[in-house]
């Protein structure tokens, strides 16, 4: 069976629900409650599913400078996986219940390792509970093993984007307002990356909080890039979170090969040597 790389549904999900080469993880956040997601996975979560903290799991440690989220060491992470009871014959399939936008953040991270057999569960925990499938507050046992870490060439640092700005393809996935300067409320410096195009992360989703098709995304993509290749796109958003989701968006409508800058806005802003635009594109 081939691996699924993007998306996938909840009744193939719940067919390999006890499958043991496959591995769920809940990613539920909500960064104005950073312990708001365990609360929910003890609540309730999908039957086997681990746990992964946005801050605690998906995110190395913040030195003021390097952004709100920026990327965890890759022997750590690989660790952590391992913890998991991922190892490179795993399926992952990772879920939230805010459209993919914590959810995309561990299937890009896993692919930054070499581990393409990652998808997002396509409408998150609302389309399992449609569904009538179960749900569990019992804690997994786990069988640890050992994840290979293979780190891929598809991210770019600060000083890279800024030394050849003017040749790159940025989208920013915040929301308009926010990429134009307003209603800042969760970094100090408001607006954008000069140049950087604006691509709403949730204009990914159709009005059900599932991904719209294949062939919607590539027309959408398409005319945004207008003409330019998917390697030239460089992803960002305020900490390198929801850009996962343009990313994996691209890589649903067939747009593969696109790179991300982690630190995003909040590790740019934080150097006031950097350029700053507001306003519209």
């Amino acid at each position: 069976m081939s691996p699924h790389r993007t998306l996938v549904d909840p009744a193939t999900l719940a067919e390999h629900l006890y499958d043991p080469h496959w591995v769920v993880v809940d990613c539920r956040h909500d960064l104005t409650k950073p312990e708001q997601g365990l609360a929910d996975y003890a609540a309730g979560h999908l039957p086997g599913a681990r746990f992964a903290h946005l801050d605690e799991h998906l995110s190395g440690p913040r030195t003021g400078r390097n952004g709100r989220h920026p990327l965890p060491e890759a022997g750590t992470l690989a660790r952590l996986l391992g913890a998991w009871g991922i190892d490179r014959r795993s399926q992952v399939v990772a879920y939230d219940a805010q459209g993919g936008m914590y959810a995309a953040r561990l299937w890009w991270l896993l692919r930054w390792l070499g581990h393409d057999a990652v998808a997002l569960l396509d409408g998150g925990l609302p389309a399992w509970v449609a569904h009538d499938l179960p749900l569990s507050r019992d804690t997994p046992p786990i069988t640890p093993r050992h994840f290979e870490a293979q780190p891929q060439a598809c991210h770019l640092d600060a000083d890279t984007l800024l030394a050849t700005l003017e040749r790159q393809f940025i989208v920013d996935a915040r929301a308009p307002d926010r990429y134009r300067g307003e209603n800042e409320t969760l970094d100090p410096v408001g607006g954008h990356i000069p140049g950087a195009r604006n691509r709403f992360f949730r204009d990914n989703l159709d009005a059900d909080g599932r991904f719209k098709s294949a062939a919607q995304l590539r027309d959408e993509w398409q005319t945004l890039l207008n003409q330019r290749p998917p390697a030239e796109v460089v992803h960002q958003c305020g900490s390198g979170v929801t850009a996962c989701h343009n990313a994996l968006a691209m890589e649903i409508a067939g747009l593969g090969g696109s790179r991300l800058y982690p630190g995003s806005w909040s590790e740019w802003c934080a150097d006031p040597a950097r350029p700053v635009a507001q306003g519209a594109a």
